[in-house]
């Protein structure tokens, strides 16, 4: 964390928790990035999270109202504080199996009745905290603690789902592609209704290192390497694109 960030950490919070190259504490500083560039007041905003490692990132460590909630319940508790105080600025940030997993009715649901919040699913590809089993967004394939022969189900396309339910700003962005990232993450807050911003994150120790995609480093420059523009999409063959991530706003 840069030293002009440390303002929003709570006091006595001292040293994060991730796991040796979780990209989910890069995300936390972005996400802290796109509120000082706002200049947003933290007294005049709630944050929500559910269980597992991205919950973290918000609770304890941001100097602000946060709500640790329920596993899977993180949107709903979000929902009832919105409406109880409307003039509070929500922002959801939890993990994929927290939000698209156990909590995928009410992610679907928050977005068809276009609550107005920022969502943010930071994407590690399993559930991450609780020993690395397989999850809505695991790729098809891929070995996890519940899946020794490779995951049969094909992932949901969280961005797809949440703009089919009637989200208003939808968008994906990688951690390593900070500048874009928070780019995002400031469009959403200052969008009226329901915002979803997927953050590709990798988890080396879980996810990583069962299907031997090398040291944490190597994580992060596959990531880079896979994540493309919509627009060029279209210069690229099916074959070359079987890999690819699609990222920006969608």
């Amino acid at each position: 964390m840069v030293r002009e960030l440390e303002k929003y950490f709570r006091p006595g919070t001292g040293v994060t928790t991730y796991c040796p190259g979780c990209g989910e504490a890069i995300l936390q500083g972005l996400i802290l990035r796109a509120i000082d560039e706002l200049k947003l007041n933290m007294d005049e905003m709630l944050f929500v999270s559910g269980i597992g490692c991205a919950a973290w990132i918000p609770s304890p460590y941001f100097n602000a109202d946060a709500l640790h909630t329920l596993h899977g319940r993180t949107i709903a508790f979000a929902t009832g504080a919105k409406m109880v105080n409307p003039k509070l600025k929500v922002m959801v940030i939890s993990g994929d199996g927290d939000l698209a997993d156990i909590g995928g009715n009410h992610l679907i649901h928050g977005a068809r009745r276009n609550m107005d919040m920022t969502v943010i699913c930071a994407n590690n590809q399993n559930y991450g905290m609780t020993g690395g089993q397989v999850c809505a967004t695991t790729p098809e394939g891929a070995l996890t603690m519940t899946t020794h022969q490779g995951n049969p189900f094909r992932p949901f396309d969280l961005c797809r789902l949440v703009k089919a339910a009637g989200a208003v700003y939808v968008a994906r962005y990688a951690v390593t592609q900070p500048v874009a990232m928070v780019r995002g993450i400031k469009k959403a807050l200052q969008t009226e209704g329901f915002t979803f911003i997927e953050a590709l994150t990798p988890c080396p120790v879980q996810f990583g290192r069962r299907n031997k995609l090398g040291k944490p480093a190597d994580m992060l420059k596959d990531l880079m390497s896979k994540c493309i523009s919509e627009e060029k999409t279209e210069t690229l063959s099916p074959e070359e694109l079987k890999d690819k991530i699609i990222t920006g706003e969608l």
